[in-house]
């Protein structure tokens, strides 16, 4: 089982100036957190894409490409690349070229994302929002699977006999898992097509999501996909803390994030109630010790049988040297004891 690390880039609001953290310091300090993780052996670091003022990071390729260049076994992966928006060509080329910089390295999670802010920016029309996904889902994995393309749709141009350069280290093809938030039309779709499958698990209590990860399985296999190849990850907000106290004052954090979210998609405001039901054994929130940390992630490991746990760890921007013990004890603490899973 593999154990990783998600980001998004979060930007602390300072209240006093009325602006948010320079974005160039968070950059700096997510390649020295991401050196780190590679240090103390996590398996694989999932950056976000935004297009928003509290979020550092529109880029992840690039922010990949600079993570490669510091580290030697980590994998790289995009969590998620907003499919919808970005053009399929473009989006291979990026990844199989930080392949080759990390040696085999790069990964891509493709999905719809969660914000839309990336469909005005690049003149996409949200009324295209399943097609604009399917279609190029479509053409990015003929690319990834094809040196010499032919592919038509109705959104895109078509492409005749094109290559696509440079290619993958794996015979060139890349990683690509598809990322979920619970739709089954998506999860149907993933295991029709025998991808890896991402499901983001932020809110309630993961058992409900039981039935949506057996009828992944389901399909997969009735699909006739090689079942021993088969790879479920969960991807939840995670925190870890040695210190009671930390854990307790992290709640500040979390909340800001969670408001500001919520406030333009009509939620109430969160509360510590919300964030000690998360905390607790049948709650989405992986923050706590080590201990209650791993005790989670075994938890999800007997009801899913995951292959991989993704912890999104930087929610509400928490202060880099907490968010630098955090992934000290995930790697120290955390991961051998997944590993014995």
């Amino acid at each position: 089982m593999e154990l990783g690390i998600g980001m998004f880039g979060d930007l602390a609001f300072d209240q006093t100036t009325g602006k948010y953290k320079d974005a160039g310091v968070k950059i700096r300090e997510i390649l020295e957190q991401v050196k780190l993780m590679d240090e103390v052996g996590i398996d694989v670091f999932a950056m976000g894409e935004h297009h928003r003022p509290d979020y550092a990071v529109s880029s992840p390729e690039m922010v990949l490409a600079a993570a490669a260049s510091i580290t030697k076994n980590i994998k790289l992966a995009s969590g998620v690349t907003v499919l919808s928006s970005s053009e399929p060509v473009k989006v291979y080329e990026d990844f199989s070229t930080l392949d080759l910089i990390s040696d085999g390295r790069a990964e891509i999670f493709v999905g719809r994302g969660s914000f839309i802010e990336s469909f005005p920016l690049y003149g996409y029309s949200l009324n295209d929002y399943e097609q604009l996904f399917d279609e190029k889902l479509d053409l990015l994995l003929k690319i990834n699977s094809e040196e010499n393309v032919s592919w038509s749709g109705e959104l895109r141009a078509p492409m005749q006999n094109q290559t696509v350069y440079p290619r993958a280290k794996n015979d060139g093809k890349l990683s690509i898992w598809r990322a979920v938030g619970g739709t089954p039309q998506s999860v149907l779709s993933a295991a029709k097509l025998g991808m890896p499958l991402v499901v983001a698990i932020i809110g309630g209590m993961p058992i409900q999501f039981k039935n949506l990860i057996e009828f992944y399985k389901q399909e997969y296999k009735a699909a006739g996909h090689d079942v021993s190849k088969m790879q479920i990850a969960i991807h939840s907000h995670t925190f870890v803390s040695d210190d009671q106290n930390v854990i307790d004052g992290y709640f500040n954090n979390y909340k800001s994030q969670m408001d500001r979210i919520g406030s333009s998609r009509g939620w109430a405001p969160y509360t510590k109630a919300q964030y000690e039901g998360g905390r607790s054994k049948d709650g989405a929130l992986f923050i706590g010790s080590p201990t209650e940390v791993y005790d989670k992630i075994a938890y999800m490991k007997e009801i899913f049988g995951i292959t991989r746990f993704v912890g999104h760890m930087d929610v509400g921007d928490p202060d880099h040297h907490l968010m630098m013990k955090s992934i000290e004890l995930f790697g120290k603490e955390v991961l051998p004891k997944v590993k014995s899973l």
